[in-house]
């Protein structure tokens, strides 16, 4: 057995790490007092939360969001043969599993000829052995998976990743849209009589529409850090049945994938007006978090992640690429309710 492959060992082991944690501190590409535009959601808008002592908190992108722009690296060049490349066509629409939103547990996959091989999957790690997953849908074991429409099947995630930016200031913009002729004082259309007739104008841009005091973003002053977490202690809960050999091999393969994700240095453009980058002043943190509190640091580079990952997917045995078809009458059965392998419902009776 190769060095490479042992290395991480102390990551897998009941006495090793608890988690990698990362902590980066980023400004925006203007510079520490450019504009950035934090995540909006519906109803409130920015999720800024204050304190009693005049500071407050701003969410950059979220746990969910971080996952989701981290995960497709995984169909790329540099790391495809680290995973199996599982595609669905729906329509005119090719989905990758590694794009899908809820991953191995997604409508998209669920109503596919996957179905029945996720559906055994996931019994078998409600059984305790991830190992069929992990030959479907490895990153689902990386990035956390909930089988809420079937199983109920769930592991959580081993990373999670948060940008948030401290004691921020709110700002407000305002626009005007000009249209390009003044189509109702020329007489080309008519006064709009009513609400929605003007609200259709609107939307068609045939009106002059102002907007005001809309988002604007915010100016950290604080500064914006973005902290990482590789949970090693989640990942010990990553089990083959009761075979420690096969065990081992798994968390190994599945670590790999893990240490590839967490290591890779990420992309800077988040939305737009806001492009993120290291900030040359302030030291990163990379440490090693031990159950008794105590910190090392960690020195694992991504050249050395991906050398190991290669490895331990080859020990392991990726699983085969597949592409399927999404079966719209899988999809209707899912919507009654009768979406498991032999019409059974999974109404309440």
């Amino acid at each position: 057995m190769s060095n490479n492959l042992t290395q991480f060992d102390h990551y897998i082991t009941d006495d090793g790490p608890a988690a990698l944690v990362v902590r980066e501190h980023l400004i925006p590409v203007e510079g520490a007092d450019g504009v950035v535009f934090p995540a909006t959601f519906a109803e409130i808008g920015y999720n800024i939360d204050d304190d009693p002592n005049g500071e407050n908190i701003a969410l950059i992108d979220s746990v969910g969001s971080q996952s989701n722009r981290i995960e497709p690296m995984f169909a790329e060049d540099n790391y495809k043969q680290l995973v199996p490349q599982v595609v669905i066509k729906a329509g005119n629409k090719s989905v990758s599993l590694l794009e899908a939103g809820h991953r191995a547990g997604d409508a998209i996959v669920r109503c596919s000829a996957l179905q029945q091989e996720l559906q055994d999957a996931f019994k078998k790690l409600l059984d305790g052995d991830a190992t069929p997953l992990a030959k479907i849908a490895p990153t689902s074991l990386v990035f956390g998976v909930w089988d809420s429409r079937d199983t109920q099947a769930k592991m959580p995630r081993l990373i999670a990743s948060t940008i948030r930016a401290y004691n921020v200031r709110k700002l407000t913009r305002s626009a005007q849209y000009v249209p390009a002729a003044e189509y109702v004082k020329s007489g080309l259309l008519d006064e709009p009589t009513d609400k929605a007739t003007s609200e259709e104008y609107s939307k068609r841009g045939f009106i002059h529409v102002p907007a005001t005091s809309t988002h604007g973003g915010v100016i950290a002053k604080g500064g914006i850090r973005r902290d990482a977490t590789l949970a090693l202690a989640a990942l010990r809960l990553v089990n083959a049945g009761d075979e420690e050999k096969a065990a081992l091999k798994l968390r190994r393969y599945i670590l790999g994938l893990a240490l590839v994700a967490f290591t890779r240095l990420p992309g800077g453009y988040l939305r737009q007006g806001t492009i993120l980058v290291l900030d040359p002043d302030k030291k990163a943190e990379f440490v090693e978090v031990y159950p008794n509190g105590k910190r090392k640091p960690a020195s694992v580079t991504h050249e050395a992640a991906l050398a190991y990952a290669k490895d331990a997917a080859r020990d392991f045995g990726v699983g085969k690429d597949r592409t399927e078809n999404f079966d719209v009458e899988r999809a209707k059965q899912d919507i009654k309710g009768e979406g498991k392998p032999g019409g059974k419902s999974r109404k309440a009776k």
